[in-house]
């Protein structure tokens, strides 16, 4: 069985920084793309970062820069640093794996007050 479950989001104010944290079991972690992707109230599901089994990373523009996309296969997590907070990154973020299908977390809330 499958599970991702993310931690360490909440509220802080514009400007601050957070570290979201997503541990995965029942997956060979480190074959897996992560990503983090997020929905902010009443609009689309985005992505926000992804890094692959090779380190590589891709960010959405509007957080390049300010968030930091990493990955620990020793612990089966993958990391999404968040600084430079601001209003508009207020959303539920979920972390997903992906290789032959994509499996997603429950999410986490991220608010940022300004």
């Amino acid at each position: 069985q499958v599970q991702l479950v993310e931690s360490g989001g909440g509220l802080v104010q514009a400007g601050g920084s957070l570290r979201l944290s997503c541990a995965a079991s029942g997956i060979i972690f480190s074959i897996h793309t992560m990503g983090w992707y997020r929905q902010p109230p009443g609009k689309q599901r985005e992505l926000v970062a992804s890094i692959t089994s090779r380190d590589t990373t891709n960010y959405a523009d509007s957080v390049k820069g300010r968030f930091t996309i990493s990955r620990d296969n020793a612990k089966n997590t993958v990391y999404l640093q968040m600084n430079s907070l601001k209003p508009e990154d207020t959303a539920v973020y979920y972390c997903t794996a992906y290789l032959f299908r994509d499996y997603w977390g429950q999410g986490t809330q991220v608010t940022v007050s300004s």
